[in-house]
C-alpha cells in the first residue's frame, strides 16, 4: 500500500472483510488478556446520517497495567493511547488493518527505550488478526 513515509503508520493487508478484520483483532486482544473499550463503526455511523462510507471501523483496546507507566514518564503518549486497530477498506475493495508504530509513539512522545515492550505487542496482535 502506498503511504506517507514517516507518518507512523503501519498498514497490513487482510483477506478479511472489515467487519471481519476487526472481529478477528477482537478475539486475538481477548486472547491477550487486553481490555476492549470501544468499536466504533464509523460507516454504520455515516449511514445512520444518511451519507455514503466504505466500510470502515475501529477498534480501541489497552491495559492499564501496561499503559500507565508510558503515561507516566511521557504524559503526552495519553493522547495516542489506549491502543488502536481501523479496519478500512480502499477505492479498490482492498480491506487494510492499521496502527501506530509503537516505535513512532515511543518517539514521538520521548518514552524511555527500556518501556517499549508495554506496547510493542501491537505489531503481532495485528498480524495475528490479518492472517
Amino acid at each position: 500500500m502506498d503511504s506517507v513515509k514517516g507518518d507512523g503508520l503501519a498498514h497490513l493487508e487482510s483477506r478479511y472483510s472489515v467487519a471481519e478484520t476487526i472481529a478477528k483483532l477482537e478475539a486475538v486482544v481477548v486472547s491477550k488478556g487486553l481490555m476492549v473499550l470501544a468499536r466504533i463503526d464509523h460507516s454504520g455511523d455515516a449511514e445512520r446520517a444518511g451519507l455514503a462510507m466504505r466500510p470502515t471501523q475501529l477498534l480501541i483496546f489497552g491495559n492499564s497495567k501496561a499503559g500507565t507507566p508510558l503515561m507516566i514518564a511521557a504524559p503526552s503518549i495519553a493522547i495516542d493511547l489506549p491502543l488502536k486497530g481501523l479496519a478500512w477498506e480502499d477505492a479498490h475493495g482492498k480491506v487494510w488493518l492499521s496502527y501506530n508504530k509503537p516505535e513512532y509513539l515511543m518517539k514521538r512522545h520521548g518514552v524511555p527505550e527500556e518501556l517499549m515492550g508495554r506496547i510493542a505487542g501491537i505489531t503481532a496482535i495485528c498480524q495475528a488478526a490479518v492472517s
